[in-house]
């Protein structure tokens, strides 16, 4: 899978095709949406699993925002807003890791109904978005990419259904944890690669503004150009192989 999951894509600028970029706004709403309903439905339900995944639907939700909105700009700003989305996928990966030790240890056990039927819905609005994105599957690296991550997003909505059907069988919190702690562990991971991934576009461009100011005559070579990405870190691209 593409490192798009985690990361900034590798197109310089948005495909012009305008079809995309409707899909593209409705796969953002809706994934707003969901992250918006999984993070109410974790506190009501006492979940970590849920709110493990609702990260995962916050960190959709600004791909297809930095797809719409920032891949057109300067580089600068493209390693920005990718050091910001990084750095609020580490503090929610924190909070669930958090939450996740807090109720291991109070012996917290969440109400499997809600984690089932809220698991359900994701794994349905997932299924939206990936049926909207079918047709542009074959496209660019971009295109390619941000379908395959909604696709198996999906198996991580299976994972809470799963959690909450071992919830329901155990009378336990423990698998609602499991769940959330392998999500929540591997959210940081992706956090920091994206984070270490922007920090060294921006160094690049430090670099590259140093050279053109002391030597004005000599052109140096375009910081627009895509920077090599790191290994994929999306939770759902581990899981796969």
């Amino acid at each position: 899978m593409s490192a798009c999951c985690s990361g900034p894509c590798s197109s310089s600028t948005p495909p012009p095709d305008g079809r995309y970029r409707k899909v593209l706004w409705a796969a953002l709403f809706i994934n707003f949406l969901m992250f918006g309903v999984e993070l109410a439905s974790s506190m009501a339900a006492g979940s970590v699993s849920l709110l493990a995944d609702s990260v995962d639907f916050l960190g959709d939700a600004a791909n297809y925002a930095v797809s719409l909105f920032v891949l057109g700009m300067a580089m600068a700003w493209r390693s920005r807003a990718a050091y910001a989305k990084g750095v609020v996928m580490g503090a929610f990966g924190l909070l669930v890791l958090a939450r996740a030790l807090w109720f291991g240890l109070d012996g917290h056990v969440p109400h499997a109904g809600t984690m089932g039927v809220i698991g359900f819905a994701a794994l349905a609005a997932n299924g939206a978005v990936a049926a909207m994105l079918y047709a542009f599957r074959h496209g660019d690296a971009n295109m390619r990419s941000v379908w395959l991550c909604t696709r198996n997003d999906m198996i991580g909505n299976l994972a809470v259904m799963l959690a909450a059907l071992g919830v329901f069988g155990t009378r336990a919190g423990w698998p609602d944890i499991v769940v959330a702690s392998i999500m929540a562990c591997l959210g940081l991971w992706a956090a920091r690669e994206v984070m270490r991934q922007a920090r060294a576009e921006l160094r690049a461009q430090a670099a590259t503004a140093g050279v053109q100011a002391s030597s004005p005559g000599v052109q140096a070579p375009s910081t627009d150009l895509p920077v090599p990405l790191p290994a994929p870190v999306h939770i759902i691209e581990i899981r796969q192989r």
